[in-house]
């Protein structure tokens, strides 16, 4: 299944394959602040593949905070965070807002609950090794 998603005005898109289909899609609605305040619904395919576009990359903002191990890709334009990435071990890692999905049965979404509060970096890099897109491709076509 090829999922599309973009933030609201279309300057962040991405395109991410999910095989086999998804008889349902997990989704972790993550409890730190900054999620809290922006809605953040995650989800991520290990073995999936994803395409992020930027057609504007002077409107996007880049956000690290806390542990400073991951960007929110934030459009400067909509505010809409579509994609967070963290750069492990040279590798670009990824997952993306369910809430930027579009034409996405939302009944596929299982979702739960996820706090990361008291974990170390190096338990945190090594889960998004394991649970995050690892194949990723990120286009800034404005450049």
């Amino acid at each position: 299944m090829l999922l599309h998603g973009k933030c609201h005005c279309g300057n962040i898109s991405f395109t991410l394959t999910w095989e086999p289909d998804p008889v349902e899609i997990p989704t972790r609605a993550c409890t730190c602040s900054f999620c809290i305040k922006h809605g953040g619904v995650w989800t991520s395919n290990p073995s999936g593949a994803l395409k992020v576009v930027v057609k504007d990359p002077v409107l996007v903002s880049n956000y690290a905070f806390g542990t400073r191990t991951a960007e929110f890709h934030t459009c400067v334009r909509c505010g809409v965070v579509p994609v967070v990435t963290s750069r492990i071990d040279g590798r670009l890692y990824a997952v993306v807002s369910v809430n930027a999905f579009e034409g996405i049965d939302q009944s596929l979404f299982r979702r739960a609950p996820a706090s990361f509060d008291g974990e170390g970096n190096e338990s945190r890099l090594a889960r998004r090794k394991r649970n995050w897109i690892a194949n990723v491709e990120y286009v800034e076509s404005g450049t």
